[in-house]
């Protein structure tokens, strides 16, 4: 089908581009957000004699959302799961969380779902960027630190890999284990019993080689 776009469109084109995209972006995506014209006769028409309002309206709509992106740009949100041993979310983060975590305070841009740009939900524990479009030319990264709890929020903003430290701290406790003073005692007990048995099989030897020396005697 093709199409007049009335605003930009990421990957399409900007505002009065003629574009060719499927029928079913087109009815289900483009035309019912307003985001697009179908391009007959009188839709070009129409277009052409409010260009310069739609190109107006745009523009005010560009510098509101520059001016309000300072207010999220660069912002971090804590959000915190539960997680397995190596780090995977019970469940994931998706972008109706991250919508709610920024919009929490009630101090930052309001900020809806179509706006968030993520490709797929987010399963493991870390830091992780998140594009915020705020209008079809203003867009901003924030970051969602995704953690078990506030303690370890803050050791990976401070960029400790908290899923590394877990596994480091494993092996640690093994090690301790093993060099640990019960191991050390059943060692030593395990020797005693050892030197004990000897001790007892000792007289019997002796007993045997006596009786041997006199039985050559006779």
């Amino acid at each position: 089908m093709d199409i007049i776009l009335l605003e930009r469109v990421e990957n399409l084109g900007s505002i009065g581009d003629v574009v060719t995209v499927k029928n079913g972006y087109a009815r289900n995506f483009l035309l019912p957000n307003k985001k697009a014209l179908r391009a007959n006769a009188a839709n070009k028409k129409v277009f052409e004699a409010n260009r310069q309002q739609i190109e107006a309206d745009n523009e005010a709509k560009r510098k509101e959302a520059e001016a309000a992106s300072g207010s999220i740009d660069g912002k971090q949100i804590v959000l915190i799961r539960a997680s397995s041993a190596s780090g995977q979310l019970y469940g994931s983060v998706s972008v109706r969380d991250i919508v709610e975590a920024l919009n929490a305070d009630g101090k930052s841009t309001v900020v809806e779902k179509s706006m968030v740009i993520l490709e797929k939900p987010i399963k493991s524990l870390g830091v992780f960027d998140v594009r915020i479009r705020l209008h079809p030319e203003v867009s901003v990264t924030i970051q969602a630190n995704v953690a078990r709890s506030d303690d370890e929020a803050d050791l990976q903003k401070d960029g400790v890999d908290v899923i590394q430290q877990m596994f480091e701290e494993d092996q640690a406790e093994l090690a301790a284990a093993a060099l640990s003073p019960d191991s050390e005692d059943e060692g030593e007990e395990t020797a005693e019993k050892a030197g004990d048995a000897a001790d007892d099989a000792a007289p019997e030897a002796t007993e045997t080689d006596d009786q041997d020396d006199t039985e050559s005697k006779e």
